[in-house]
């Protein structure tokens, strides 16, 4: 089972020196220590770094006890990457060791979820001259169109909302 936000934010406070027995909590600092986490984590989208974190669904934000299904390789990038972006709203200074290691997460983190992308081959490209037709090849001595990688199928639509 997966974090809360409320759980990475509560670990990023920790992480300033912000525990919970000490640090009440209030509903401000809450909304805008979530705002900071989903702003974060759609930076992070971006760059390509997907870790299957739910975005904001709505204007208003999101819920902040909603159950991520980030796996457990990112909690470390995660929390740490937003203790460094809460630690100015509190007063605080990140520590060198946690500016360490915000680093060395999330390059472990974009190693672990980097995709080779596909290429495709140009219809101008020859197939080469050893592929015949009476030996299982195909008639045309040029590659096949490249497909387009946003169709979705012939039963399916893709949504953008």
């Amino acid at each position: 089972m997966g974090w809360t936000k409320r759980q990475y934010i509560e670990a990023a406070l920790t992480e300033i020196g912000l525990a919970d027995f000490v640090y009440d909590l209030t509903p401000a600092d809450l909304q805008m220590s979530l705002r900071r986490l989903d702003s974060m984590m759609a930076q992070w989208e971006v760059r390509g770094i997907r870790v299957s974190y739910p975005s904001a669904s709505t204007q208003a934000g999101s819920d902040v006890d909603a159950v991520t299904s980030v796996p457990e390789a990112a909690n470390e990038a995660i929390i740490t990457n937003l203790a460094k972006r809460l630690a100015p709203s509190y007063g605080k200074t990140v520590s060198a060791e946690t500016l360490a290691t915000a680093r060395a997460a999330i390059a472990g983190l974009t190693t672990f979820t980097a995709r080779i992308p596909e290429m495709q081959f140009p219809s101008t490209l020859p197939r080469g001259a050893g592929l015949k037709p009476w030996r299982g090849g195909f008639d045309d001595p040029f590659m096949p169109e490249p497909s387009d990688p946003l169709l979705a199928g012939p039963d399916s639509e893709i949504d953008f909302e």
